[in-house]
């Protein structure tokens, strides 16, 4: 008899297991702010962390891995990272998302992950990082609309998505600093989040030195105008222009060091952030439409 329980078969096993045992919690109603044991494990400028369910250890809801471009202090305790089942009708969350029923929960994974660096843990890193939520809880469809959203604590998420690729799902993104993550369905038009993704670059802009301005300015203006025409192309030259510039001027003319103790901005790493999640709009809206 041949044997069909490969690995990923056997991952896949998990995950509807897992995927059954979240269930029974929240028909339970144990879905009211309910902690989650976390695993974490650090070396280098690369962190995992293990989300499962109490009693279930073996059982992975999701995983969070994260890299590093230049990270330095990087350990489990440095990272601050722990994870809840939050309620779909938990008003003060619902809040704090874009669109209350263009943005959803999902019931599959309705879970809140949280890393906050303790401000004297020593954790600091240059540039930019990539976050990786993978989950087996989650279906992957192509033109999928789930997406990786990221907030301060307590305040508005918003879409930092660079990539949604299967297994079943992984959901990534790039971050010039932390603190809460969440995968939510965004049926908001593509043409809102992208006019969204271009404002934040603005503020973003908007912060750093005068003299530095006018070039990622221009660049913006690029963008908006080639996207006027459905220019994806220009667009997405433009895009890649205004994160290549960022990461040039990055060290010398852009702070660009994120560190625990809050002390410093990291004006490249969000510039490069916030391009690679707009590039990730600006394609999907050439390839699926708005």
């Amino acid at each position: 008899m041949r044997h069909t329980n490969t690995p990923r078969t056997a991952r896949r096993i998990t995950g509807w297991l897992g995927g059954c045992a979240l269930g029974l919690w929240l028909l339970a109603g144990a879905a009211q702010a309910q902690s989650l044991p976390v695993s974490v494990s650090a070396s280098g400028n690369h962190a995992e962390a293990a989300i499962t369910l109490p009693g279930l250890p073996g059982t992975p809801l999701a995983e969070v891995l994260l890299d590093f471009q230049d990270a330095s202090g990087l350990s489990p305790s440095s990272l601050g990272v722990s994870a809840k089942l939050v309620s779909l009708s938990d008003a003060d969350l619902l809040a704090r998302l874009p669109d209350l029923d263009l943005t959803r929960l999902q019931t599959a994974l309705p879970v809140l992950i949280t890393i906050q660096p303790p401000r004297y843990g020593g954790l600091s890193f240059h540039g930019t990082g990539r976050a990786e939520i993978h989950t087996h809880a989650l279906p992957y469809a192509a033109g999928s609309r789930l997406r990786l959203f990221k907030a301060p604590l307590g305040g508005a998420f918003y879409d930092i998505t660079d990539e949604i690729a299967p297994g079943s799902v992984r959901a990534r993104g790039t971050y010039g600093g932390f603190s809460q993550f969440l995968i939510l369905a965004d049926v908001r038009p593509t043409g809102l989040v992208i006019a969204a993704k271009v404002q934040r670059l603005r503020d973003r802009v908007d912060l750093l030195p005068w003299s530095e301005r006018a070039g990622f300015d221009a660049l913006l203006d690029d963008i908006e105008d080639a996207l006027a025409i459905d220019d994806y192309a220009a667009a997405l030259n433009a895009t890649d222009g205004l994160r290549e510039r960022a990461q040039t001027r990055a060290g010398v003319y852009l702070a660009d060091q994120w560190r625990a103790t809050r002390s410093h901005r990291n004006h490249a790493g969000e510039l490069i952030a916030g391009a690679a999640t707009l590039r990730f709009s600006i394609a999907f809206l050439r390839d699926h439409g708005p």
